[in-house]
């Protein structure tokens, strides 16, 4: 059964880029295209062509929900021409939101359920890079792997997506063996480098992995620093250096070594890398993120990916 994908698609040139980068790293998934509306959505030029005055409020109300969902319908539909155009099987989704769009993409891909969340970001550094932004909410708040697209990609960037290896920063905490686990399941093609950065005076132990020796080169980044951002630049390094087609890391794990939140360094290598982030969030026994996850629509997508189960050994129908 193919990857299922929900893809936040605005019609940016963000959003663009990520329908690119995901048909080049998944070339077999299938994408559901998803544009979120308000009634607020439709442009200002739409709403005084629809205003007939205060006497007929409700009329106009109507009017912008009807418009502003056949807008998101439309925006949709070219995200699927797009995505159809690079080859994977799409289809278009308009979601009404009351004002937290990444939140209701990460409520979304449970209720499907999907296996990964893809979303587009500027680009940009800095606090006007990635917090607060669609892509900031639907990584804090997703119980599926996430993958954020910053734009733009430069040329080398886009030609490492199809065939480049995968840089895994890892702790040695549960969290990043089973980011490095998400990310074999995800891309099985695909080298993987573990990627430590420490200053060598402490061994790391990895938990039991499922991935295959062979598919694993560990790597030691050394004189980095130990701050969160140290730690995302050292990773975005090491991609750059590896030519890798994405960074993968955990969220909300805590490093054995130097109790470091990785979920801070998750979130400082959104800011500061170049190319793709996968964030595949932790799972704890009787969390609320495995719960959330045990309660999905099948409970299949990335419970089977975690567990060890590629999505072609899936069987039933697509979510």
């Amino acid at each position: 059964m193919p990857l299922r994908v929900l893809l936040g698609y605005d019609g940016s040139p963000a959003a663009t880029v990520a329908i690119e980068a995901t048909s080049s790293l998944f070339p077999r998934c299938r994408i559901r295209i998803a544009t979120t509306w308000a009634p607020a959505f439709a442009d200002d030029r739409l709403r005084s062509r629809l205003w007939t005055g205060r006497g007929h409020l409700d009329e106009f109300i109507a009017a912008m929900e009807h418009e502003g969902e056949r807008e998101a319908c439309r925006i949709a539909s070219t995200g699927v021409t797009l995505a159809e155009a690079a080859g994977c099987d799409a289809e278009p989704l308009a979601v009404r939101s009351l004002g937290g769009d990444g939140i209701r993409l990460a409520e979304l891909a449970d209720s499907l359920p999907a296996d990964l969340v893809v979303v587009g970001a500027r680009g940009l550094t800095g606090a006007r890079a990635v917090l607060g932004s669609v892509s900031d909410m639907v990584v804090h708040y997703a119980t599926r792997p996430v993958l954020v697209v910053p734009h733009p990609l430069l040329e080398a960037e886009q030609a490492a997506l199809p065939a480049g290896p995968v840089v895994v920063g890892f702790d040695g905490s549960s969290g990043a063996s089973r980011a490095l686990t998400v990310a074999h399941r995800l891309l099985p093609e695909r080298q993987l480098l573990r990627a430590t950065v420490d200053d060598g005076q402490v061994p790391l132990e990895a938990p039991t992995s499922s991935v295959p020796d062979e598919r694993v080169t560990r790597l030691h980044l050394r004189g980095h620093g130990t701050s969160a951002r140290d730690t995302a630049a050292a990773l975005a390094d090491c991609a750059r250096d590896a030519d890798a087609a994405l960074v993968v890391v955990g969220s909300r794990g805590r490093s054995a070594v130097r109790e470091i939140l990785v979920g801070s360094v998750a979130v400082a290598t959104l800011h500061h890398t170049h190319r793709p982030v996968l964030v595949v969030p932790a799972v704890a026994d009787g969390s609320a993120t495995q719960s959330s996850w045990s309660q999905s629509a099948g409970a299949s997508g990335v419970d089977d990916i975690a567990a060890g189960r590629s999505p072609e050994a899936r069987g039933g129908a697509a979510g």
